[in-house]
């Protein structure tokens, strides 16, 4: 028995009732429709209804009636028949959204959603546990961002692949996004050249505590003092770099994640993509449509992010290694040799100490004194400028960089107080 027929037969025991005492002059008609919360002359037409008819006069001829705007059950039942036969895998809610781009679906998510569960397809949801406190978000785009690799079987029929993605913890939105065969030092360095080269240097960066993040010579315990390659590019850029010592900690992360793995997969599988290449191109526009459907809106207006006008990141977002020239003017780098050649800046390199990086598309330069860059790729090489030129530049190009960290630092600060103020008013004690 639904709802409205118990609330209908209380109401009749009640009418009854109350219908007897205004009979015998107990109670009026006024005080009785008072205690029914009625009108009185709506106590009136039901008493004729029930001198007339009974107690089938009193009920409601609304319950067994359709209604107007009920669904019809042929699109129902073609609905049902799409998800059996080709979506029995989707959540209702990807599955609506599928409906509504590919099918020409035109009912909404709560319909859908009870169709399924009396057609016993989908099994209702279960009650969420007891409320835990979220770590607040940061109020302005670009603050911080998290990044961290998920394994799964994203494209199907294929191994296991690694889904590197990068996230704006203000509005969750995906910043970059692509699959790789394994995590590591390069698919960061690539992950942080788009991002970078997209929107800006940023200000913290948010991640696990994988080997080519931190250097941890005892579990849990990251080393302050000797970096990874990651490590030392985060602190050259002035990024603050933040370790989660546990996926809980990384919840918005690994929440993305679940939607990522439940979603991505299919999508992928509906377009008919097999190959990594395919997938990567396809993710680049999948993006867009992810955050227009999770993405959430910042706390304050404007951004963090600062753009890098010297293109520093180039030199910095890449392995860094140092070398000791050898006798013959070459210097070994991953069992290849790099020769250098002839200079103005000196009439060999023996015994010289250099700096080679390695950069995201495989080639490879040398640096003196990390100034002077003295080798570019395998084969092909640059002329060199006189020395006093390039130590200008690169004291200028240090100059300007730190003005532009000293200008974002202070912007984040100014940011934080306004947040502070806005949740707890212009007391000079916040916690007071």
């Amino acid at each position: 028995m639904g709802t409205a027929r118990v609330h209908e037969g209380v109401r009749q025991m009640r009418f009854e009732g109350l219908l007897d005492r205004q009979a015998r002059g107990e109670i009026t008609q006024e005080e009785a429709a008072t205690v029914l919360g009625v009108s009185v002359r709506t106590f009136q037409r039901w008493a004729e209804r029930y001198e007339e008819d009974g107690a089938d006069g009193l009920k409601d001829g609304r319950l067994n009636r359709p209604s107007p705007k009920r669904a019809p059950r042929e699109e129902l039942d073609r609905m049902l028949c799409l998800f059996r036969d080709k979506y029995s895998d989707f959540t209702v809610k990807h599955f609506h959204e599928q409906l509504v781009k590919r099918h020409s679906y035109y009912f909404g998510y709560t319909v859908t959603k009870l169709t399924l569960h009396a057609a016993g397809l989908v099994r209702p949801a279960k009650k969420r546990s007891a409320h835990r406190k979220k770590r607040p978000r940061r109020p302005v785009r670009g603050m911080m961002l998290h990044q961290d690799g998920s394994r799964h079987a994203w494209l199907e029929g294929q191994p296991q692949l690694d889904l590197i993605v990068t996230m704006d913890d203000a509005t969750s939105e995906i910043l970059s996004m692509f699959l790789v065969e394994e995590e590591g030092t390069a698919s960061t360095f690539r992950a942080l050249r788009e991002v970078v080269l997209e929107h800006g240097l940023f200000c913290e960066l948010y991640t696990d505590l994988g080997s080519h993040y931190f250097y941890t010579p005892e579990p849990g315990a990251p080393s302050k003092t000797q970096l990874t390659q990651v490590g030392r590019a985060l602190k050259q850029l002035g990024v603050r770099h933040i370790g989660a010592h546990s996926p809980e900690a990384r919840g918005r992360s690994e929440r993305m994640f679940r939607t990522l793995q439940d979603r991505v997969p299919k999508e992928l599988r509906l377009a008919g993509i097999t190959t990594i290449e395919a997938a990567n191109v396809w993710l680049k526009a999948y993006i867009a449509e992810h955050n227009a459907c999770f993405a959430v809106k910042p706390e304050q207006e404007g951004t963090m992010f600062v753009t890098d006008r010297d293109g520093a990141y180039r030199e910095i977002l890449c392995v860094q290694e140092q070398r000791v020239v050898a006798n013959d003017n070459t210097v070994s780098w991953n069992g290849r040799h790099l020769q250098i050649p002839e200079s103005p800046l000196r009439r060999h390199f023996v015994k010289a100490t250099v700096r080679v990086h390695e950069y995201p598309d495989g080639t490879a330069s040398i640096f003196l004194e990390s100034v002077r860059r003295l080798h570019q790729g395998l084969h092909s090489f640059r002329s060199m400028r006189r020395m006093d030129a390039s130590l200008r530049k690169a004291r200028a190009l240090r100059f300007r960089f730190s003005q532009s960290l000293a200008k974002r630092r202070q912007r984040l600060s100014q940011a934080i107080v306004r947040s502070t103020i806005q949740r707890f008013g212009n007391s000079t004690n916040p916690f007071a």
